[in-house]
């Protein structure tokens, strides 16, 4: 019954063809609009590490006091002094931490012929690789002894590995930074995580691959400055020292916290450590600490655009415009056949068969419709720089899911849109159109 009923549904919409046009292009223009900006925010919402957002957290300690945070409204900086940083590092209270920060490392290739280049690069420790499963292809990371020696060693990307190796397992070569070697001891995989969660305050949230890795104490060392935010409240001084002893903020500090156990524990100690800096005359202020994971530091850091929420809600709401187009366009094509109707009705067919019919026939028009819209969103995809940043555009994929989507949405939204002329439809009385014919 349905093969026929949609044969039906075919032949009638061929019966009227400038009509059927209408309304596939109002639900294939509508459906491409929507599925182009939800391309985009599904890009920029999506959770970067699925297996881990729920354990990996940012600890905040307000270490500026209420004056200086009545624009952020009272919460602590979005970044972490040196001595806070290392001061909790040192405690060791989570299994896994670690403390990042951006690098402005010139890459130097061995040929001389071949200028020096930049790469995303960060100053992290040992314990980064595990945290954030990182993959690798040759080697792996390097290790907590190795942090403590301070050594001069680098974890290299695919990409950079390709560049400089040729794709060659290049473990135990020497990589040269700023004038300095490096001994690389792993070649990561691809590993391009969108948001990128662990750098969202100098980045947006959206950046190209991270290319490269060496020890933070080594980057201390050698006094590398961040190339990333720095902020201060107040001069820090001149040199290096005065830096890293001031109340500046510039660093990532994350922790995993398995269980619910350790994260109560891990909140209660950085309350203490906050409490213990108040009583030591460092704070003038009670502690003010926050801990937030993944998906809520992402959303407290506002990742995705607000164009792209706009944008959204925009499409839909035009979604909407063009599906109430379409009731009016089915109810004029449903309501012009009421003489076949009636004739249907009193050969004995039930309403619930027109409803069929009719439902089957609308979900004929959704189906091209949906057809339509996919071609108009895989164009659409070309112009999304146009509204959105490069970074954030180069996410917006047409792939298999945006594909299904697509076409259950353009069906089920013109099945929506058909329910009231089925519904007229199914209303009429034969009697009185056998009569009036």
């Amino acid at each position: 019954m349905f093969a026929y009923y949609f044969q039906l549904g075919v032949r009638s919409l061929r019966r009227n063809p400038v009509l059927t046009a209408l309304m596939v292009m109002a639900i294939g223009f509508g459906v491409a609009a929507s599925m182009i900006t939800y391309s985009v925010f599904r890009a920029t919402s999506n959770n970067p590490i699925p297996s881990k957002s729920s354990q990996l957290f940012v600890p905040q300690v307000d270490n500026w006091g209420p004056e200086d945070n009545v624009h952020r409204k009272g919460e602590p900086p979005n970044a972490m002094s040196y001595q806070d940083a290392v001061a909790l590092m040192r405690e060791h209270r989570a299994p896994r931490q670690t403390v990042l920060y951006p690098l402005g490392l010139s890459i130097i290739p061995a040929d001389a012929n071949k200028a020096p280049f930049h790469e995303n690069t960060y100053a992290a420790y040992a314990d980064t690789f595990k945290m954030f499963d990182i993959p690798f292809i040759y080697g792996g990371g390097w290790t907590a002894d190795e942090d403590n020696a301070h050594a001069q060693v680098a974890v290299i990307g695919k990409q950079l590995n390709d560049k400089m190796f040729q794709g060659q397992n290049s473990v135990g070569k020497e990589l040269n930074l700023d004038g300095r070697s490096y001994k690389i001891v792993g070649v990561m995989d691809s590993w391009n995580p969108q948001p990128l969660f662990f750098d969202a305050v100098n980045t947006g949230g959206f950046d190209d691959p991270t290319q490269l890795f060496v020890p933070f104490t080594r980057a201390i060392d050698l006094k590398l400055s961040t190339n990333g935010n720095n902020n201060c409240n107040a001069d820090p001084g001149p040199g290096w020292d005065n830096y890293l002893r001031s109340e500046c903020v510039w660093l990532a500090y994350w922790v995993e916290l398995p269980s619910k156990s350790d994260q109560e524990a891990f909140r209660s100690y950085l309350t203490g450590y906050a409490a213990e800096q108040q009583r030591a005359g460092r704070f003038k202020w009670a502690p003010n600490v926050r801990l937030r994971n993944v998906e809520e530091w992402l959303d407290y850091q506002e990742v995705v655009p607000t164009e792209a929420k706009v944008s959204l809600l925009v499409a839909f709401g035009f979604l909407v415009i063009c599906l109430v187009n379409t009731i009016g366009l089915l109810l004029a094509k449903f309501m012009k056949r009421s003489s076949e109707i009636g004739v249907r009705r009193a050969l004995g067919a039930s309403r619930r068969e027109v409803y069929a019919q009719f439902l089957i026939e609308a979900s004929t028009v959704g189906l091209a419709g949906g057809v339509l819209g996919l071609i108009l969103t895989g164009l659409g995809m070309l112009g999304v720089t146009v509204v959105f940043d490069q970074q954030v555009a180069r996410l917006a994929t047409l792939d298999v899911s945006l594909v299904l989507l697509t076409l259950v949405v353009a069906v089920v939204s013109t099945l929506l849109a058909a329910f009231y002329p089925t519904w007229r439809a199914a209303q009429v009385q034969p009697a009185w159109q056998l009569k009036s014919n």
